[in-house]
């Protein structure tokens, strides 16, 4: 595990901070495989993960929407064969938030136990 994603996401609204620059250039070294990009105006987490078929697609999906469930932020998960993508931001301040980067720590690790394609 990551320290990153061992960290506990706190509660989030419409006026909590955004990450700062030196915050994300701190966080990214933990999750490099990450790419930051920007849709509307707002940053955002995303990486995509292959899979040898559609069923270990889902099951990945499935996982990843377990975590955000235990604590109540939710990625945009695209399922497609042998592919998903995940983009973490945090939709209520419009931005990169550091429960982005924990989550997407964690959905490494849900990785790292799949049967991702390398």
């Amino acid at each position: 595990m990551s320290q990153l994603s061992e960290q506990q996401c706190e509660a989030c609204s419409w006026d909590a901070p955004r990450a700062t620059d030196s915050e994300i250039e701190q966080w990214r070294a933990s999750i490099p495989e990450w790419q930051i990009i920007e849709r509307d105006g707002i940053m955002q987490l995303e990486r995509s993960f292959k899979f040898r078929n559609f069923r270990q697609a889902l099951e990945f999906t499935n996982k990843v929407g377990e975590i955000a469930e235990e604590v109540g932020h939710h990625p945009a998960l695209l399922t497609e064969w042998g592919k998903v993508t995940v983009t973490w931001w945090s939709h209520e301040m419009k931005g990169l938030h550091k429960n982005d980067f924990i989550l997407a720590a964690r959905t490494d690790e849900v990785a790292s136990t799949d049967e991702v394609a390398k």
